[in-house]
């Protein structure tokens, strides 16, 4: 027995260690290293000493295990950098697994960032086997899980082949053998200065066989492990194994009998010919976002969520409530994308509370709603666009009957059909995603696509389709508005401010702010990603104030219904009557034709006089382009539609215009 124990760790390293006094200093030493912040190299060295030695001499019970095991734990905590003694310490982990007497089956042994499973198996009845960590929680340390169907959101997962007993010696499969698996939290253990450009981007998870040295498998080990943080940014990761021998005997990583299988945001699996200690290497090419960053991002991502949900929900009930705001396509459209929108920030808000519940199925659910309201707000983001072609460019050439019905099937219908595709091809393709910046920072849940493949297909791929065709659009519309101005008079032309208040507007209802996240890489990264952040976080704001706020039609539904005193506009029959507040512009206006009436001088039929009308009624000017630019659009609107009406044989009687409103009223309606 230890006469004196001593209160300080250089004090143990003239104890001598005895089977008799074995478990009490082992006891000593762990009450030494708890709750310590740091630790010397000299004072590293002693505990692994002697940690060493109760390891030799002691007799190995779980609990002796179970102390050593949250010395090895105390340790990690305390150092940043261990490299020096990774082996010494995999060298005593391995040792307590081989050497520890149990009866039953298996033991389990677990501390705050290392877990250590034994078991004894009959090799020759051997049918495969998987260890894995369920969840880690720092306070309670990992929550190992060993069964032949790994759990759903394992943070690792580690699956030996039914095969691996036609790689072992007839002596191991006469007799029960140990089998042991590991688990490290912590990072500061396995760092090799050869690896400079690249970092470990995973915990790490281990399997080996006492006594036995398993290589050249024919069927793989399957490693499996998620990531710290997740791939956002597709970097190449690296399938490795910590090879001890490497580096003059310090230890280091190697590829060696690993192989890439795939991967995804938050995954990487790896297939492996032989037992070792495995983990996944990214390459660190691209900047990371630091943990502060990363903070600020997602309170304004929640934020700005926040307030979009409240202000679309604004702009939709009130074109609900008001039926002279709705008459016109566009508004329809507007109407659709608000709704999108709306459901994508409301899921997006509670995907993590749902996520907590520890639902598959739960959040498979989420994952998929926000897989579709995603793809959904995408899509009407660019059949706005299509309106704005048909309106601008194609003016009346065309007619399409059931014009929204179609936009409908459409803007619901395409998402319905890539989340419908993606679920049958591999519903697990959704699934919980975990965010952690740092080994003791706590993870955040969240329900999303997990596969790369189906991310980068029905995403990305999804959204820039829709970006280049918006792009285009918004480029024609940017001409369209410079060759008009050119031909205006100059007295009557707007200001510069103004026409830029149309630009926006126009930017947000295309989401063109989303190709933010095309730019974020590099040094550039950080900045966009906050404009990425803030702009798209926003656009439901955005589109309230440019679409309902600052629009005249609206503003006075708003004094009609909503306003009392002076406020309150009694008569709103006739929209000239507010043009008169000291617009100047009223009197440019004189004589222009436009529809009261069409009829065919060679059909008798009523039906083709209705599609006439509903053309020529149906299509207005985009929500996006603001009222001083509706002069210059209804000249052309005007000669376009003269053109058509003189090819089809329709007979046009002009009317008069009196002011810049009654071109947006005859236009709509």
């Amino acid at each position: 027995m230890i006469k004196e124990l001593p209160k300080t760790i250089p004090g143990l390293e003239d104890i001598d260690v005895s089977g008799n006094n074995a478990w009490v200093l082992a006891e000593l030493i762990k009450n030494l290293t708890t709750n310590i912040t740091s630790i010397t190299e000299e004072d590293l060295k002693i505990v692994l000493t002697k940690v060493t030695e109760v390891v030799e001499v002691g007799a190995l019970t779980p609990p002796l295990g179970q102390v050593i095991i949250d010395i090895i734990s105390n340790v990690l905590k305390a150092s940043d950098n261990l490299w020096d003694n990774a082996n010494r310490i995999l060298n005593i982990t391995d040792a307590v697994g081989n050497k520890m007497f149990f009866t039953g089956q298996s033991v389990n042994l677990t501390s705050d960032l290392l877990a250590l499973s034994a078991l004894n198996v009959n090799f020759s009845s051997f049918m495969g086997i998987t260890f894995g960590v369920s969840s880690l929680n720092h306070s309670f340390g990992p929550q190992i899980f060993i069964s032949q169907i790994p759990i759903d959101d394992a943070v690792a997962f580690i699956s030996l082949p039914s095969t691996l007993n036609n790689h072992l010696d007839w002596q191991i499969l006469e007799a029960a053998s140990r089998l042991q698996f590991q688990f490290f939290a912590n990072m500061s253990l396995f760092q090799d200065p050869e690896m400079a450009n690249s970092q470990l981007s995973t915990y790490v998870v281990s399997a080996s066989v006492t006594n036995a040295t398993i290589d050249n498998l024919r069927d793989p080990v399957i490693i499996s492990l998620k990531h710290l943080n997740p791939n956002l940014q597709g970097n190449p990761v690296k399938c490795v194994f910590w090879d001890i021998k490497k580096n003059r005997g310090l230890g280091g990583w190697s590829s060696e009998g690993c192989v890439f299988y795939n991967t995804s945001l938050m995954y990487t699996t790896c297939h492996c010919n032989h037992l070792t200690h495995f983990g996944v290497l990214m390459d660190l090419s691209r900047s990371p976002i630091d943990e502060r960053d990363d903070r600020i991002l997602t309170m304004i991502t929640y934020i700005g969520c926040g307030l979009s949900s409240i202000f679309l929900g604004v702009t939709l009930v009130t074109y609900i409530a008001f039926g002279k705001l709705r008459r016109d396509y566009p508004s329809k459209i507007l109407m659709n994308l608000s709704t999108a929108l709306l459901l994508l920030n409301l899921v997006f808000l509670v995907n993590s509370w749902f996520s907590s519940f520890g639902s598959y199925g739960l959040c498979i659910t989420i994952a998929v709603f926000m897989h579709y309201f995603l793809l959904a707000s995408f899509t009407w983001m660019g059949l706005e666009a299509v309106h704005m072609y048909f309106a601008l460019v194609k003016v009346f050439n065309v007619y399409i009957p059931s014009y929204i019905l179609k936009f409908c099937i459409f803007g619901w219908g395409a998402p319905l059909a890539v989340v419908s595709i993606v679920l049958a091809i591999d519903k697990d393709a959704y699934g919980k995603i975990i965010y952690a910046n740092s080994v003791k920072s706590s993870n955040d849940h969240f329900c999303w696509v997990q596969n790369n493949a189906t991310f980068y297909v029905s995403v990305v791929a999804y959204f820039m389709l829709v970006l280049v065709c918006n792009l285009g659009v918004f480029i024609v519309v940017l001409v369209q508005i410079r060759n008009m101005k050119s031909k205006k008079p100059a007295g009557t032309r707007s200001g510069f401010l103004y026409d830029l208040k149309g630009i926006v507007s126009l930017t947000f209802l295309l989401g063109l702010t989303w190709s933010f996240a095309c730019f974020a890489w590099g040094p550039a990264k950080v900045p966009f990603l906050y404009l990425f952040s803030i702009f798209n976080s926003l656009q439901g704001f955005f589109i309230f104030l440019f679409h309902c706020l600052m629009k005249e039609n609206v503003r006075k539904q708003w004094r009609i219904h909503l306003c009392c005193g002076r406020f309150r506009l009694e008569d709103y029959s006739d929209w000239s009557r507010s043009a008169t507040n000291g617009k100047s512009k009223v009197n440019n206006i004189a004589r222009t034709p436009s529809v009261k009436s069409v009829k065919s001088d060679k059909s008798n039929s009523t039906s083709s006089t209705s599609n006439g009308s509903e053309s020529s009624r149906k299509f207005t000017l985009p929500n996006g382009l603001h009222n001083d630019l509706l002069y210059e659009y209804s000249v052309a609107l005007s000669s376009a539609h003269h053109r058509f009406v003189s090819a089809s044989g329709f007979r046009v009687s002009p009317i008069c215009v009196h002011s810049q409103e009654s071109w947006g009223n005859t236009l709509s309606h």
